[in-house]
């Protein structure tokens, strides 16, 4: 018997990361152009302006990125431009940005960087206001006007490969990436999520553990990771790689929600190490992270009908009662008035269907004749 646990790859996961990435990297300072400042909030803005006075630069994010940065700045009108661009932007007018950032990117005048910088711009705010597709195609522009920085160049390649994963654009979204490590010579572990993400949405589990396994070699703590490599070697078909995995996070104590939990003893379940699986239980269960309800009790019920068909009964009848009481209906509790009724505990077969009864039960007509003895 086998059953399935809710675990999964974490498909939402990347489109937390491009909103981080943006955060981190930002949008470039029209006004700041010479020495790459980057937007992340007013006080950091404050200070980027305080360094360019002072002449410093901006610390280069990828120090041993392939691409020759472009020496090419706003003109004095694109400059104007662009300002009121960022303050669009700022001011959240998304949709002004979207038309003010066209009209730079249409006009036969402006250069590259002021494309660019519209674009990217305008693909920021198209996501902000949920429009994935059309980030899409302004993020894709901004990279081929070829005219930011480099920082602010790869952050855009990244997003770019982010917003391709959301669109279902599995493939798309490794080519980007391969794009994003190979110029930029580096390995960040938001890459290795996403592109973890996007071969598990192309069934290319191997591909995928491999991915998480690296990172995990490289920290062993990452919770993430390993439970992604899980779920690869799960949906590979590869469980007792899981298990290996999961017991290790268990023993290390790594879990902190049920569905981690789950993630293990089910695992246990179907390769039917019925034992160890309820000792995950009863772990989870005495650090209060497992609460007893309904789904807790579907598992459990799913042990006892092993345990019946092993000819175990007393486990059978031992895993029912735990299954009965926090149970959404009262099929547990009929079940284990049938057991105890083939037992000969005809008492305790008969305050099973009752219980039976008190919650419902597709068959109540069964639960009525244990009730009454026979």
């Amino acid at each position: 018997m086998t059953i399935r646990t809710s675990m999964s790859p974490l498909r939402c996961a990347p489109w937390a990361l491009a909103a981080a990435m943006m955060l981190a990297t930002g949008v470039p300072d029209a006004f700041a152009q010479d020495y790459g400042s980057t937007r992340q909030s007013m006080r950091e803005k404050r200070d980027a302006a305080r360094r360019a006075k002072e002449g410093a630069k901006q610390e280069a994010l990828y120090p041993q990125a392939t691409r020759e940065e472009p020496e090419t700045k706003a003109s004095r009108n694109g400059l104007k431009e662009l300002k009121k661009l960022q303050d669009a932007f700022e001011s959240e007018n998304y949709e002004a940005v979207l038309s003010m950032a066209q009209g730079v990117v249409d006009d036969p005048d402006s250069n590259a960087y002021e494309k660019a910088f519209a674009s990217l711009l305008a693909g920021n705010a198209a996501s902000a206001m949920g429009d994935d597709a059309a980030a899409l195609v302004h993020f894709k522009n901004a990279l081929a006007a070829n005219g930011l920085d480099n920082n602010n160049h790869y952050t855009v390649m990244f997003n770019l490969a982010v917003v391709e994963y959301g669109q279902e654009q599995y493939q798309a979204a490794l080519d980007t990436l391969d794009r994003f490590e190979s110029e930029t010579k580096v390995e960040k572990p938001e890459a290795d999520t996403l592109r973890g993400a996007a071969l598990l949405s192309l069934e290319r589990f191997d591909e995928a553990a491999a991915v998480y396994e690296k990172r995990l070699e490289k920290d062993p703590n990452d919770k993430n990771a390993l439970m992604n490599a899980a779920s690869a070697y799960q949906q590979a078909g590869q469980d007792e790689k899981a298990v290996a995995l999961l017991a290790r996070a268990q023993s290390s104590g790594m879990f902190t929600t049920p569905n981690e939990y789950r993630a293990l003893y089910v695992t246990y379940i179907n390769s039917d190490l019925d034992d160890e699986a309820l000792k995950v239980i009863d772990d989870g269960l005495a650090k209060g992270i497992i609460q007893p309800n309904p789904q807790l009790a579907k598992d459990y019920m799913v042990l006892a009908q092993k345990a019946y068909y092993d000819g175990n009964d007393a486990q059978a009848i031992a895993l029912y009662k735990r299954a009965a009481p926090i149970a959404a209906d009262g099929e547990a509790a009929l079940n284990l008035a049938k057991l105890y009724y083939e037992a000969g505990r005809k008492a305790e077969a008969a305050a099973a269907a009752q219980q039976a009864l008190d919650k419902g039960v597709k068959a109540p007509d069964e639960a009525r004749k244990l009730l009454g003895g026979g």
